[in-house]
């Protein structure tokens, strides 16, 4: 059996593998209208019921005519009438005959080709090609968006606005997803106190809560509670049990270190288990992961960087794969520094950077102030998590390296 605690922490890929090994999606399934899908992962495979649009189409403001070859300059045709979105031609057009056509519109019985309108003239009944046509018939096939039996969505996606959009032109009003995972986040800390309120010597004003759920609801995850409680061991335990009856699941911030008022850890182990602790990570050493009544257990940093990062990196994954989705890491991409970095060797470092576009093209990483763990401020503006490999000491700008790329995708 592998040690649960190694002296310098567990790498993060091994802490994330443990992390989702001892996980099990949630059960049950929700029915909702397709706008409430968004950002929920689809419980059933959807396939399409008929073909989508469902007839042929044109793509382009012209001339609908039955030529299977393009024709030449100088053909001509007879105009019969229109068709347009939602007024189809009724007739069947013959050789010699055209219609005029609109964008959308449904092709009459007998129609291979749309002429685009500015390469024709029409004069009264008649129409005339002026310029070649090309081998473009600009038809839309019935099938298009979908054929009939069509898988349109897996399950276990994370529905996305075109997720969204292609069901409803598919016909499809509602969707069943799975649930979301309740989270309940445990704040602990003697000097803490709520924002807007006066601190005393040696108090600050406590930010971890609103930065771990603004962070969490930016990734589509809402709380179920949120408790800011002092460094009181029997407060602490009445918290963390209340905290595991009523939710999914159970984070904490602060206290799990190895202070003297470090009391989450040694909570965790007597009314749960710790599966593991410590991670071989800057920021984020001091994380705690294990089980509390039945429920998955997350200890984050006390300092507010370090608690971001390690939320995004073992947090968030623990989340899509509750709600049955495949965990999808950050995008990573290859940046090189801006600007010499001075650190010291020991661990591997995920610093946070703007993204910027050097002269030539090439992606640079811009760092900006101090990388304390405690200091919010180098996560403002943040595009990037760099990777710095522990090994690795002084760096000289132009040094290429990995990153995860911060901003999630729009479609």
């Amino acid at each position: 059996m592998a040690e649960p605690f190694p002296p310098e922490g567990l790498p993060l890929a091994e802490a994330r593998r443990r992390v989702l090994a001892a996980l099990t999606p949630l059960q049950g399934v929700e029915r909702l209208p397709l706008v409430a899908c968004l950002g929920r992962v689809s419980a059933e495979a959807c396939r399409a019921t008929e073909a989508v649009p469902g007839f042929r189409a044109a793509i382009m403001d012209g001339y609908a005519i039955v030529d299977p070859l393009p024709p030449v300059p100088g053909s001509r045709w007879r105009l019969r009438g229109r068709a347009a979105p939602g007024a189809p031609y009724a007739g069947t057009l013959a050789a010699g005959e055209a219609i005029r056509i609109l964008t959308g519109a449904p092709l009459p019985e007998g129609a291979l080709r749309v002429l685009p309108q500015e390469l024709v003239e029409a004069a009264d009944n008649d129409l005339a090609l002026l310029r070649p046509a090309g081998v473009n018939p600009w038809i839309r096939a019935a099938d298009e968006e979908a054929a009939p039996g069509q898988e349109l969505l897996a399950a276990g996606v994370r529905l996305g606005p075109a997720d969204l959009g292609r069901l409803a032109s598919c016909g499809l009003a509602a969707l069943a997803v799975r649930p979301r995972p309740r989270l309940g986040l445990l704040i602990s800390g003697d000097e803490l106190v709520p924002a807007g309120q006066t601190r005393g010597p040696g108090a600050i004003w406590e930010s971890n809560g609103t930065l771990l759920e603004a962070l969490l609801a930016r990734l589509g995850h809402g709380l179920a509670a949120r408790r800011l409680v002092a460094d009181q061991p029997q407060a602490l335990a009445a918290a963390l049990e209340q905290l595991a009856a009523d939710c999914d699941l159970v984070v904490s911030t602060g206290g799990v270190s190895a202070g003297d008022a470090d009391w989450i850890r040694p909570l965790l182990a007597e009314r749960g288990q710790v599966d593991f602790w410590k991670l071989f990570l800057k920021p984020g050493r001091p994380f705690a992961f294990g089980q509390l009544g039945g429920k998955p257990f997350f200890g984050l940093p006390g300092n507010p960087v370090a608690a971001a990062v390690t939320a995004l990196q073992l947090l968030w994954p623990a989340l899509q794969a509750l709600e049955g989705a495949e965990p999808e890491p950050l995008p990573r991409l290859k940046v090189r520094l801006a600007a010499p970095l001075r650190r010291g060797s020991g661990r591997p470092e995920l610093a946070r950077a703007r993204l910027r576009v050097g002269e030539g093209g090439e992606l640079l990483a811009v760092l900006e102030g101090s990388q304390a763990s405690s200091r919010i401020g180098s996560l403002q503006g943040a595009d990037l998590l760099l990777e710095i490999p522990a090994e690795l000491g002084a760096l000289e700008a132009g040094t290429e390296l990995w990153a995860q790329l911060l901003r999630l995708p729009l479609f």
